[in-house]
């Protein structure tokens, strides 16, 4: 799950002038990287030529990338370079780390995979290097050291905070394949003929992507980018990582601790995925908790409907929402002013939707429903007025090739961990059946995915089958990862510990949600490496 954030600025929309500022492709980033993927169930196998003991030791013919020595430099590309200029006031350098195309083939095509450093200061109480993954799958992380020192507070300087762009990512060879759309993530609409437009959109995503990049497909698996997580260890020197993973991250996190059992030290795995539903069952599983969400915020937005004007009661705002997509349905509606004009089918509304309830704070709330209130301003025909940078920022990102890099790596990643089904009426079955009693997000979570198009992978399924002593944070009410999903893997993990915050729609909690006891509970591992002696909660 990585959380793209773009630049937000106030702005005012529809019939209100009021700030909104995180409505971005935050939303669509994550609910994308949950598309439909599957896997043949499998093993999970350590890496031979590691041994469980955590030594620097590298395996046989992979000897030339685990000692490789790094050169360290300015994280700054250019003067529009602002995650590097970032980087650059916080003390990071950046290098890029050599690794295989193919594990399979260590003495072939290589890849470079960029990370940034924050040092840290305390080197008399050094614990060691931390590497960070923000989620996606295709989320860069290179930019979130400075973040993470932050959110670290006294702890921060004990550590060398590692950012890292996953292979095909950002700065690590990013794999383009020159999309119309930033995601592909979209609703199967209110019709046959719509799923049928969305059948030959997916088909062409696939298309393009191997026309554009087929050789590199098979090879951006999140099996391979673990493998990459520990070359990096090993060029670092470090006997282990200590890890932080949100969201996807926290499938990454478990993906490498099970190829690599004890090479980690302190792991932290926030919003978590249970690795047995990272499949074509996922997507189907997160209605519940989002329509939770969206009748939370319907409530939300009927307690301010002089601001809004969409509806006095949850259930007049709700029922506002869906006469908006049938009106979508019929003819698209357009929406902004000036350059900033867009036109949005029956399959685009739902997402704008479904992309603003991974967050329930004031300005997400608001900015999801000044976004509502101009497609309902479309519907009615009443004249359009300028539109919130956040919500322009998500119409780019959803509607144009601007962003095709983002959505490209995204699916590259998912169709490598696994296959989706390949008959469109599987879908449309399932589509059908969700539509009557979740009509505005049942089309969109069950709807055809770009993966059905896809080659097969060529590596099983991760299965956890090594215990790991790791803190798994989790919001009872989180609307991307589930909290069934973070008990789960809790299950399988019978050493770890879950720390939970109650009452909460939010994903993502560490060091970004402003809760003072998840961030405190996390900082007391990070800093002592010492769990909770039982499972804890905290109150939103």
């Amino acid at each position: 799950m990585r959380t793209h954030q773009l630049p937000c600025t106030a702005g005012s929309v529809g019939r209100s002038r009021v700030t909104g500022r995180r409505l971005t492709a935050a939303g669509l980033a994550f609910a994308a990287a949950l598309a439909v993927v599957s896997a043949t169930a499998g093993p999970a196998r350590a890496e031979s030529g590691l041994g469980a003991d955590g030594a620097a030791a590298a395996p046989r013919g992979l000897e030339r990338y685990y000692h490789q020595r790094l050169d360290w430099h300015s994280c700054v590309l250019g003067p529009d370079d602002q995650e590097g200029a970032e980087l650059e006031r916080a003390g990071a350098r950046c290098t890029e780390v050599t690794v295989p195309l193919d594990y399979g083939e260590p003495g072939g095509r290589t890849l470079g995979v960029a990370i940034s450093r924050i040092k840290g200061s305390d080197t008399a109480h050094r614990i060691g290097a931390l590497l960070l993954n923000d989620g996606g799958p295709g989320g860069a992380t290179l930019g979130s050291p400075p973040r993470v020192r932050a959110a670290l507070k006294d702890t921060a300087g004990r550590y060398d905070i590692i950012g890292m762009d996953p292979r095909f990512v950002g700065r690590s060879n990013p794999l383009d394949c020159g999309w119309p759309v930033g995601s592909s993530l979209m609703s199967a609409g209110l019709s046959r003929a719509s799923f049928e437009r969305q059948v030959a959109l997916q088909k062409d995503l696939a298309a393009k992507c191997r026309a554009a990049a087929g050789p590199l497909l098979p090879h951006a698996s999140t099996r391979n980018t673990a493998r990459d997580m520990d070359v990096i260890r090993g060029a670092l020197g470090e006997r282990r990582l200590n890890y932080l993973g949100v969201s996807y991250g926290t499938y990454l996190g478990t993906v490498y601790t099970q190829l690599f059992p004890g090479r980690t030290d302190r792991v932290v795995l926030d919003g978590a995925l249970d690795p047995r539903t990272y499949g074509p069952g996922l997507f189907p599983t997160l209605v519940d908790a989002n329509e939770h969400a969206l009748a939370d915020w319907a409530v939300w937005a009927a307690a301010r409907a002089d601001t809004y004007h969409l509806g006095r009661t949850g259930e007049e705002v709700i029922e506002g929402v869906r006469r908006t997509v049938e009106a979508a349905g019929r003819a698209p509606l357009t929406v902004g002013t000036g350059s900033d004009v867009f036109r949005l089918d029956d399959t685009q509304v739902p997402l704008v939707i479904f992309g603003g309830l991974a967050d329930d704070t004031e300005e997400s709330r608001a900015s999801t429903a000044l976004a509502l209130a101009a497609l309902a301003d479309a519907a009615a025909g009443r004249p359009a007025t300028p539109l919130t940078p956040d919500f322009v920022a998500m119409l780019r990102f959803a509607t144009t090739g601007q962003d095709s890099a983002s959505g490209s790596a995204q699916m590259a990643i998912l169709c490598a961990d696994g296959a989706a089904p390949r008959d469109p009426e599987v879908y449309w079955r399932a589509v059908e059946r969700s539509r009557a009693e979740h009509p505005l997000l049942g089309p969109l979570l069950n709807n055809v995915s770009t993966c059905a198009f896809w080659d097969r992978p060529r590596e099983q399924r991760t299965e956890v089958r090594h215990d790991v002593p790791a803190l798994i944070v989790a919001a009872t009410g989180d609307p991307r990862t589930t909290y069934r999903d973070s008990t789960a893997l809790h299950g399988l993990l019978p050493s770890s510990r879950l720390l939970t915050l109650r009452g909460a729609n939010r994903h993502a909690l560490y060091g970004m949600y402003g809760n003072a006891c998840v961030d405190d509970a996390v900082n007391a591992y990070l800093a002592t490496g010492r769990l909770p002696q039982s499972d804890r909660t905290c109150d939103k």
